[in-house]
């Protein structure tokens, strides 16, 4: 199985380098030696043609680029890249620059370009009707508050210098339910293929954007979500070939949708039998069959790409999912861990319900994760107890622990998910302070670092670079 959710009909390209094209018996060695921009340019106009296969050091060509929450390999890890492991609110930040509104959905990267999306207020709004008892925010007290009008913004910065390029307004809406108090209306995270960007504000819409800021199109039909006791929405779109796949699960119909990325037509929808959920879909390669994984509290799933039908199910999983299936070596990972624990290993080229079959090859039934997804970085599972800091680590392969439920200092709450890069692995707290360690089979502490707000969203790594959205700024770390 592929360790990238790449499509074969296309190659993400980013900095200058070296890039070998096989084909049969002949061998192309190109070297682009030109600004990042000419280069972003070239790279788009390469494609696949039968067999050709894109190789780096004999290594599937992943681009220097984090064009998703959950980076190139959809398991939280770089493929390259050695971003720095000290800073401060002033050691190695190479810029910092505020974010307007509230919002924490990750940045995203591309070449010399880095998006983030966030929801700013603009006036007054006005109070939603009572929720129904089962959807009461345990947060409230008594009748729901005023929500706010807000601007849905799309915001791009230069990655060198942190200069903003453009800001685009998707829409300007209250909100038709409240969230809950540590999340906001910009839980999203965008995502992009280095032609477009996609901005998805749930029940407000999803938003294709040129990467100079020119609207292409925009779904804004999909209905209005009512999420379990009032959390709120956050799951993220992802892209893969010409689809981009729109989650939908909350307490009325839910569904999954594929669309065309290039005009926004519905190419399939699956309904699903699933209450409120925050996970986002995962795509991996079975045999040479593409299939979406996703979590839910009554079945972690998988869909055939193409047409959307249901391949496989299995039960266990707990109420309120939140956290994004990884895979690797042809196994598949999903756990949830409110009011409850399960995280479960399966063989996906199973069908039908697999519970209870030789295709479930491990379970864990304690201190699994929630609200943060686990990171999957060379046969090793990474994950917070619930959302708290107390770290785990598990061979990938039997389920066995290096160790279990660590408490790692400086971290009490967790809502951004681990990631990896450069040989270590970066765990955030809510409180601002991310921990480094060793990305390795033994907890090897390396630093402990705070940007002095709070971080909810995951940090993402590209080249040698951190971004981090903060509660109030974006910020790039390097040496």
């Amino acid at each position: 199985m592929p360790r990238h959710p790449i499509g074969a009909d296309e190659l993400q390209c980013g900095q200058a380098g070296m890039v070998r094209i096989n084909g049969g018996s002949s061998t192309l060695l190109f070297l682009l030696q030109n600004s990042r921009r000419m280069y972003r340019n070239l790279c788009r106009t390469f494609t696949l043609a039968g067999a050709l296969v894109f190789l780096l050091s004999g290594e599937m060509v992943v681009a220097d680029n984090w064009a998703h929450w959950r980076g190139p390999t959809g398991n939280g890890a770089a493929t390259s890249g050695n971003p720095p492991t000290n800073w401060s609110e002033t050691e190695n930040v190479k810029w910092k620059v505020p974010i307007p509104g509230r919002g924490s959905g990750s940045p995203v990267i591309w070449d010399d370009r880095v998006f983030v999306v966030t929801a700013v207020s603009v006036g007054p709004g006005t109070a939603p009707p009572p929720p129904a008892p089962q959807n009461r925010n345990q947060f409230q007290r008594g009748t729901a508050p005023a929500l706010p009008k807000l601007d849905f913004q799309v915001l791009c910065f230069d990655r060198q210098s942190g200069q903003q390029l453009w800001k685009q307004t998707a829409v300007t809406a209250v909100p038709h339910q409240e969230t809950h108090s540590t999340n906001g209306f910009a839980s999203a995270s965008p995502c992009t293929d280095g032609n477009h960007v996609y901005a998805h504000f749930g029940s407000r819409g999803l938003y294709c954007y040129t990467m100079d800021g020119q609207l292409k199109w925009k779904r804004d039909d999909f209905g209005k979500m009512i999420t379990r006791s009032g959390f709120g929405e956050g799951s993220s779109p992802t892209l893969h070939g010409n689809l981009i796949l729109v989650p939908w699960d909350h307490e009325g119909a839910s569904a999954l949708y594929a669309l065309n990325k290039l005009t926004g037509e519905t190419v399939w929808k699956t309904d699903r039998d699933e209450p409120s959920c925050w996970a986002t879909p995962l795509v991996i390669d079975v045999a040479g069959k593409k299939q979406i994984v996703m979590n839910g509290q009554n079945f972690a799933r998988s869909y055939d790409l193409e047409t959307g039908q249901e391949l496989w199910r299995c039960g266990g999983q707990t109420t309120r999912p939140v956290a994004s299936a990884v895979a690797a070596d042809a196994m598949v990972f999903i756990g949830s861990g409110y009011q409850g624990s399960f995280l479960g290993a399966f063989r996906p080229d199973g069908h039908g319900d697999i519970e209870g079959t030789d295709r479930v090859v491990w379970t864990v039934s304690r201190d699994t994760p929630d609200i943060a997804s686990p990171l999957l970085s060379d046969g090793r599972l990474y994950f917070h107890k619930g959302k708290s800091g107390n770290l785990s680590c598990l061979d990938a392969a039997t389920g066995k622990p290096h160790y279990e439920a660590v408490r790692l200092p400086g971290i009490s709450r967790t809502y951004a998910s681990p990631m990896a890069a450069g040989g270590h692995v970066y765990l955030t707290g809510r409180s601002g302070t991310t921990v480094v360690i060793k990305d390795s089979a033994t907890l090897q502490i390396v630093a402990s670092n705070s940007v002095g707000e709070t971080v909810d969203a995951t940090p993402a790594p590209c080249g040698d670079e951190l971004f981090i959205r903060g509660e109030k700024h974006l910020f790039c770390i390097a040496n």
